[in-house]
């Protein structure tokens, strides 16, 4: 008997073929003539996934994301439809016992399917965003063993890619409700089966007589969050043929330190449902006093109850159960009167906002949990605080939303609708968006059921530059409309007694708007003011004229990633540089190499206005050159945009959101990290930049200022600042201490006067330091290369050859496959004696993703690893140093008689091999790091944490190099 609540997933044994290549009906392929193996034309098939994935996993086609490769596939527009209409076979076991019900659940398909399970034929309506749930109880078979087929079909509308390609090919995509992106874009190529497949999660759940559907939890605040409430509603479904005397339970429990259960609130309600009847329940609201709360990342915890529901039937036990974390939270979301721009509050503080444009995690749809939290706590890492998913990708899925619940990143979700595809473009796409306009709204209302329990989701949109066509915008504006008790901040009335209880709407807890140049957006009107999405001069972040508007929703740049991704994602004739032309007119042409091209490499210069950044460092002289000056450049590309954008909170500017933060292929633009999961260096300058407390340079103004965007104001606090010359001298050294900052406040301290010496150095690094005056704790560090105006960083280049001496201590923290790693690196070469009082210590960050014990593993963290322990044995503790590869030393000290910063350093983690082959990728990925891509003073030391999973079979080997250090140092 199967156990009632649960859900049997259906994601391995899939066999795949294509529909004109199989002569059998689905009748037969379920009953008399099943395929048994992988045996043409089968052949093992990718579930969840798509066509494509299927074909490449057995090599049936080239990898479209390396090199050109994409090319050699052939497109929908040139096969027909029935090219890539595809059958999938599977078999599994269970068995009807006694008053069990079955459900076959599909959580999405694309674009429309026939399902046949033991001879019966059932239909998938059309729609790549909706639930598909079939009631198989009467059609198991008796002996347990149940084969099933699924004949999926494409979009109806797949389109064709005109030759020059463009914003969503011809468009045609956009008359269905389906990702628009895969007729390709500027940053994306076309995706030839268009993600035709069961691309989302199958399974078999198992009920009683009486069925939980769609719960709804919201939580409403009175009296400045002390008291809180929690409504819940749900729909109840009667399968059977009989009343069902029932007791519906929920139970809201915690979690605390040591992983005790705590059970908040434990309630019952009796009911009877007639046969074969849906009724919908409201429980009566759950109240907490003073709460844990749910805060975005940077702002406070990330509290997470968790909530359960079940339901008992007389006569045969718990019929169902559904559970979900749950975080109590308050978001608010309306125009700012100050600038004009959106503006978001969370529990009544206002965020500003730094954030990312998503697109999706993968372009073939090759989507897991595993890979979803990495690409979340990279954001994380990054300290962003919302993440925007673009209406020409994907309603993201639960998984997506779970880390960032996890996490705290607020979740803009747009629906399914682009200003390329429904509405303007070349050829001129369909104002009157999709075909079927109840289908989206369908498919919409859906999405909505499917996410809406998710704290990290702040905000709906209709669509990406576009409004959805009138009467489906209406849809959304009515089923999305506010409840009460969230339309404003007064809380003057106390009594939840009048309203309608808010579980009982669609939504209603959080702001949908049209699109994303409305309402505080850009413009706000609807006009095409978001962008640029090119390089820009550092400093034109910090000037008036840079951006006009209080809430900028993209704006994009340069993103090229490591030589070592160029290698593993292109083959040889990939590897060569762009060619650099000066016209006779005095501006930079970038030529990139054709597979470059193909890549959607964006320029390092843009004419008339962004000199050749790369160039700045010198002429880069073969891929490993050019990409090393590219991170320089990346890295300070974005800390300055955010920074530019910091320098104006509250006063021009609620918020940004970048374009974008990653690709969901080998791209070669706006990224933070790349399809492999390696970071660029701009995302050290992000994560820089975006820290709730910062210390920056204003580079128009060459004002230092201190950024808080916390609820606290900053006193007693100590700003150190430093210049430091080549010749590794500080000719500029500066204290200004006993310092006050207002809560959220930029706030200008003091002029960088060394700019305006005599003679300042035609190179040289600032280093500035807030730290705290009672115990030294540095609350934020931040380092530049800088230039007086009109010069360049050319004499870095000789900087290379610079020997300095560094001091490396290591510590080896393993639990089963999981290393965490703290190291610490120390430039040890002599800080000037004019400097005694120069605070060269950086202690870790106090916060929580940061913190390590150096000396022991506690008490918590093993109990926190049981369940590891479980499948491991005895938690391994190894201490080992960062080392020359014969040597086995906890502290290392590296030779070099030389004085001065050592520039650029970065860590990466290998598989330990003797020999490798040209081109061949050794690194393990992905790494999260604390810092990576910094720089030390003489004398000046910084701590840096490592975690990482290692790869069955293999060793660890972890690497530091840097623009003036390039001796690798291994940890075996």
């Amino acid at each position: 008997m199967a156990e009632t609540g649960k859900t049997k997933k259906l994601d391995s044994g899939w066999l795949a073929a294509r529909s004109t290549a199989v002569d059998q009906s689905g009748v037969h392929l379920t009953t008399s003539h099943p395929p048994t193996s992988a045996n043409p034309p089968w052949i093992p098939a990718l579930v969840p996934g798509t066509v494509l994935g299927t074909l490449l996993n057995n090599e049936l086609i080239p990898d479209p994301f390396y090199g050109l490769g994409n090319e050699a596939i052939i497109d929908i527009a040139d096969s027909g439809r029935e090219y890539y209409t595809f059958w999938f076979f599977t078999t599994f076991q269970v068995k009807l016992s006694g008053n069990q019900h079955f459900d076959l659940n599909f959580r999405a398909i694309n674009y429309s399917a026939e399902v046949y399970l033991n001879g019966h034929k059932m239909v998938l309506p059309k729609g790549m965003f909706r639930r598909h749930s079939l009631d198989v109880t009467g059609i198991l078979h008796p002996d347990g063993r149940n084969l099933l087929a699924v004949l999926v079909h494409p979009p109806d509308n797949p389109g064709e890619i005109p030759p020059a390609g463009g914003q969503g090919g011809d468009h045609e995509i956009g008359k269905d409700v389906a990702a628009q992106y895969v007729e390709g874009w500027d940053w994306m190529i076309p995706i030839r089966d268009r993600n035709t497949g069961i691309w989302d999660e199958v399974s078999i759940y198992v009920t009683g007589p009486v069925k939980i559907i769609d719960p709804h939890l919201v939580s409403s605040f009175f009296d400045r969050y002390t008291r809180v409430y929690l409504h819940t509603t749900v729909e109840l479904e009667n399968r059977s043929s009989w009343v069902a005397d029932c007791s519906l339970n929920i139970q809201v429990t915690t979690e605390t330190e040591g992983s005790i259960l705590l059970v908040e609130h434990l309630q019952s309600q009796h009911l009877s449902i007639s046969p074969g009847a849906k009724i919908q329940y409201t429980f009566p609201q759950l109240f907490f006093y003073k709460p844990n709360l749910w805060w975005p990342n940077g702002m406070g915890k990330q509290s997470l109850y968790n909530v359960e529901i079940t339901v008992d039937v007389k006569g045969y036990g718990e019929s169902d159960s559904w559970k979900h974390p749950f975080g109590f939270r308050k978001i608010e979301s309306s125009v700012d009167t100050t600038t004009g721009g959106r503006l978001f509050k969370v529990n009544g503080e206002p965020v500003f906002i730094r954030g990312g444009n998503w697109i999706l995690s993968d372009g073939l749809l090759r989507l897991s949990k595993e890979r979803y939290e990495t690409d979340i706590k990279f954001h994380a890492d990054m300290n962003f605080n919302m993440i925007r998913c673009w209406g020409g990708g994907l309603a993201e899925r639960p998984e997506f939303y779970h880390y960032c619940d996890i996490y705290g990143l607020l979740v803009w979700q747009e629906f399914w609708i682009t200003g390329d595809c429904d509405g303007r473009g070349i050829p001129v796409s369909n104002i009157n968006g999709p075909l079927d306009h109840d289908l989206f709204i369908l498919c919409a209302r859906d999405t909505v059921k499917l996410l809406r329990n998710h704290c990290s989701l702040a905000l709906w949109v209709g669509g990406n530059e576009q409004v959805p066509p009138p009467d489906i915008n209406d849809a959304l504006k009515n089923d999305l409309k506010l409840h009460p008790f969230f339309k404003t901040s007064n809380e003057s009335n106390n009594s939840l007694k009048g309203a309608r209880d808010p579980s009982q709407y669609l939504d209603g807890t959080r702001a949908y708007v049209q699109g994303s140049l409305w309402e505080g957006f850009a413009a706000g009107n609807g006009d095409f003011t978001d962008g640029p999405y090119e390089i820009q001069n550092p400093e034109d972040f910090f000037k008036d004229d840079f951006y006009s508007y209080g809430f900028n929703p993209e704006v994009g740049s340069v993103g090229v990633p490591v030589a070592a991704t160029i290698r593993a994602t292109m083959p040889p004739e990939g590897w060569t540089i762009p060619i650099v032309r000066k016209l006779s007119n005095g501006q930079i042409v970038e030529v990139p190499n054709p597979i470059w091209k193909y890549h959607k490499y964006i320029a390092y210069s843009k004419a008339g206005s962004v000199p050749y950044q790369i160039g700045l460092y010198g002429n880069p002289k073969d891929l490993d050159d050019f990409c090393e000056k590219a991170q320089l450049v990346n890295y300070n590309q974005y800390k300055a945009l955010l920074e530019g954008w910091n320098s104006r909170m509250w006063t021009k500017y609620t918020g940004v959101l970048i374009w974008k933060t990653q690709n969901p292929w080998t791209g070669l633009r706006g990224q933070f990290y790349d399809h492999l999961h390696e970071q660029t260096a701009g995302f050290y300058g992000c994560r820089s930049a975006a820290e709730p407390i910062h210390v920056q340079l204003n580079l128009a103004t060459y004002f230092i200022e201190i950024v808080n965007t916390t609820s606290d104001e900053l006193s007693d606090i100590t700003l150190e600042t430093s210049v430091w010359d080549l010749d590794g001298t500080c000719p500029y050294y500066k204290v200004t201490d006993k310092l006050t900052v207002p809560a959220k406040r930029t706030q200008a301290i003091t002029e960088m006067a060394y700019p305006k010496s005599k003679n300042p150095k035609p190179v040289y690094f600032l280093l500035l330091k807030l730290y705290k005056m009672a115990d030294f704790a540095i609350i934020s560090r931040n380092f530049y290369w800088l230039h007086p105006k009109g010069g360049d960083y050319k004499l870095l280049e000789s900087y290379k050859t610079k020997k300095i001496p560094l001091k490396i201590k290591s510590e080896i923290f393993i639990r089963g496959s999981t290393y965490e790693m703290q190291m610490t690196v120390k430039n040890n070469s002599k800080k000037p004696s004019s400097l005694k009082s120069l605070n060269l210590i950086y202690p870790p960050h106090d916060r929580q993703d940061n913190h390590i014990d150096h000396e022991m593993v506690s008490k918590e963290q093993v109990q926190g690893w049981s369940e590891e322990i479980s499948k491991v044995g005895v938690l391994q503790r190894i201490r080992r140093h960062f080392s020359l590869e014969d040597d086995d030393r906890r502290l290392t000290e590296t030779s070099g008689t030389d004085t001065g910063v050592v520039f650029f350093l970065h860590f990466s983690v290998h598989t330990a091999k003797g020999h490798k082959q040209e081109g061949e990728d050794t690194r393990i990925l992905p790494v999260h790091y604390s810092d990576n891509y910094f720089s030390l003073v003489p004398g000046e030391e910084l701590p840096i944490k490592i975690s990482f999973e290692v790869p069955s079979g293999a060793t660890p080997r972890i690497t530091l190099r840097g623009w003036n250090f390039h001796r690798g140092h291994s940890i075996h």
